[in-house]
């Protein structure tokens, strides 16, 4: 072999070795980056690997780690490379085994029995309540669910819900949904790790059968309590903003409300994130440090920033409990806690280091929230902003402060907007037009105006007096819903885009972290992966024929958009099918749009269904099963029971099935003999 051949594998893997060794002391940051791949994995597998994987991908990590701390520059990173991803599959399988439990096989109609543990809002605006201690009539223990989330529609009575009260009531409980498109958001897996056995609502009152539980609801009914004392103060929708801004509690938002803080890039405001955590920790560290100056005693003999520090931990970690413990809020907790500490000990508060421990315990804690729009929201908009002002650092500053706290807010919140955007576009299908304009204003109010407030309103609160500071508060979230209200009303507010492949937000991570982690010049490498995922993006071919999982309703494309089937009913399909599609269409308009002649017809109630025929070529959807062959390809409940909800494409080779249950593969969440088998093996 001629010795040039044998030169060039040398010389990558020295140009490699050189490269590696350039980045020492900045490869920690990726260690959760690795943790993630082996998670995403796992999530990605077509069918749920066999029992007591996570014992084997635990094993291959503990040896490819023990190998790493004896491997070279080169050898080194790429074990803990391997070890970390081993690391993150085991965590995703154990996690997925940890939290198994019931689940609901077939519809129920009956008593249900259980306490209430949690209270938000549908997508229908009616206030939601899951139930844990569930009892449903006629149904073993080992069978019923662990919870149970059941809508409330109709006059409810006189009993008022409250956190960790008792209640019966008489509701309809379905299985959780799966996909309502192949590749979709999967509702199945996500309540699989809530440990949601069944969905459901009920028309009859619910009934009070015991006092609320005040042993383990403790910190929900703490966080209930907050939110009474605030809306007892602030009426209305500012009651409801501000409740969910300091307890966590989103049940009083009225869907208006949320609609149009999501139309301005404002909805962040709800979810106590960052700006929150930051904000009520940063206004005790500033209010006790400056306390503390103020006094010569303590300020001549006390660590007083020290002790500040430590104080704005301690407030930020009641925070965290209060405020329900969601992803970002964990994150923020993480990297509030990591930043104080390090100002007790005089080291740089907000590095890359913080936020790789920040992801690292939600991944260790729960794996499933790689998944989330949270979760990616959270940390690309704080990756991002901790890389540009860590690039700013020491260039050119201004002299006035008013002008450096102005740009850092024009800096901060062009930069999220720019990093969260692609995510919520993904995972929302809408771009705010006017979010930039919005926070510009918003923001700072709820900075120097709101948390302030509020954190005041919390100390006042044991002696009475909060509502001096609430009414403050109140003032600031006024502003800020005129403010959302009139950006939304601008023409052009939002715009509407088409849901992804597959592969598009996985290579957007891969080029921002590229850009942000990797030192030197490689890094704008990162550039080519951004460049491929918005072509793709742009290349995005939406299915021709879409069909619900119970055959209630049709979906097809066409030269003027998606023409629906039915102009009522199955709306929540409606809206993900016309939101995928990139379309700001109603139901109704979309139903205009179905032709009274086609090659796929849709023919709904029983007779009809027993009645249908149909020519060869035709596509013939029923929500009833027929007694017996149509004559052309027929999607009847029978068939789409296997299938879920299924996409259909047409091409000059005939027609192309793709289904929902296909793409999601056989999973514990999906799959009712795979469950089964691990519970009873559990058992």
């Amino acid at each position: 072999m001629p010795q040039g051949l044998q030169i060039g594998p040398v010389a990558a893997g020295r140009a490699l070795a050189g490269e590696l060794l350039r980045q020492r002391g900045f490869l920690f940051p990726w260690v959760p980056v690795a943790l993630g791949i082996g998670i995403g994995g796992y999530f990605a597998l077509p069918v749920e690997p066999g029992g007591g994987a996570e014992l084997v991908l635990g094993g291959l990590a503990a040896t490819a780690g023990a190998a790493a701390l004896r491997g070279g520059a080169l050898s080194g990173p790429v074990l803990w490379l391997l070890a970390m991803i081993a690391a993150g599959g085991a965590l995703a399988a154990w996690r997925a085994q940890f939290v198994a439990a019931p689940v609901l096989e077939w519809r129920y109609y009956g008593p249900v029995t259980g306490r209430i543990v949690g209270m938000d809002r549908s997508a229908s605006d009616a206030l939601r309540l899951t139930l844990d201690r569930v009892h449903l009539a006629d149904v073993a223990p080992s069978r019923t669910p662990a919870r149970v989330r059941i809508s409330l529609h109709g006059d409810q009575g006189a009993t008022t819900p409250v956190a960790g009260l008792t209640v019966m009531t008489t509701a309809h409980l379905s299985p959780p949904a799966g996909p309502v498109e192949p590749g979709g958001f999967d509702f199945q897996r996500h309540a699989w790790f809530a440990r949601l056995g069944a969905v459901g609502y009920t028309r009859v009152p619910v009934v009070a059968l015991r006092p609320p539980d005040p042993g383990a609801t403790r910190v929900f009914r703490a966080r209930m309590a907050l939110s009474d004392r605030v809306r007892g103060v602030l009426a209305g929708d500012t009651g409801a903003f501000a409740a969910a801004v300091m307890a966590g509690d989103r049940s009083g938002l009225s869907r208006e409300v949320t609609e149009t803080l999501r139309r301005t890039n404002l909805a962040h405001l709800l979810a106590i994130s960052g700006l929150h955590m930051g904000l009520v920790a940063g206004f005790v560290y500033a209010a006790l440090r400056l306390a503390g100056a103020a006094v010569p005693y303590t300020a001549l003999r006390w660590p007083v920033r020290s002790v500040a520090a430590l104080v704005a931990v301690a407030a930020g970690a009641g925070y965290l409990m209060l405020s329900g413990g969601s992803i970002a809020t964990e994150r923020a907790f993480v990297m509030a806690a990591v930043a104080l500490v390090a100002l007790v000990f005089d080291r740089r508060a907000i590095t890359f280091r913080a936020l790789a421990m920040a992801a690292l315990v939600v991944l260790v804690l729960r794996p499933e929230a790689l998944l989330s729009p949270g979760f990616q929201m959270s940390f690309a908009a704080t990756t991002a902003l901790v890389a540009v002002f860590g690039g700013l650092r020491g260039r050119a500053r201004l002299r006035s402060r008013l002008l450096r706290g102005v740009m850092a807010v024009v800096v901060s919140s062009s930069v999220a907007g720019l990093a969260t955007a692609p995510v919520g576009a993904a995972h929302f299908n809408t771009m705010a037009h006017y979010g930039l304009a919005a926070n510009l204003l918003a923001v700072p109010l709820m900075g120097m105006l709101v948390m302030p407030a509020g954190v005041v309103a919390v100390v006042l609160m044991p002696l009475g007096l909060e509502a001096l500071a609430l009414t403050v508060m109140g003032w600031g979230l006024d502003v800020i819903l005129f403010i959302a209200r009139t950006v939304a009303s601008w023409p052009g507010a939002v715009g509407h885009v088409p849901a992804p492949g597959e592969w598009v937000l996985p290579l957007f991570a891969a080029g921002g972290l590229s850009l942000a982690l990797w030192q030197g010049p490689l890094r704008w490498l990162g550039l080519v992966p951004l460049l491929v995922a918005g072509g793709l993006w742009t290349q995005v071919d939406r299915p021709g024929i879409l069909i619900d999982d119970r055959g209630a309703l049709v979906g097809v494309l066409g030269e003027n958009g998606r023409a629906l089937s039915r102009a009522k009913g199955a709306g929540f399909v409606a809206q993900v099918w016309l939101e995928n599609d990139g379309s700001g269409r109603e139901q109704a308009a979309a139903a205009a749009l179905w032709p009274a002649q086609g090659r796929v017809r849709h023919l709904t109630g029983k007779r009809r269904a027993e009645a249908a025929t149909c020519a060869q070529g035709e596509i013939l959807v029923l929500n009833h099963d027929p007694p017996g062959d149509p004559g052309c390809e027929v999607f009847s409940p029978r068939r789409l029971h296997g299938l879920g909800a299924v996409a259909i494409t047409r091409d000059a080779t005939g027609l192309h099935i793709r289904s929902a249950r296909a793409v999601a593969g056989r999973r514990l969440w999906n799959d009712a003999e795979i469950r089964a088998a691990r519970l009873w093996r559990a058992q």
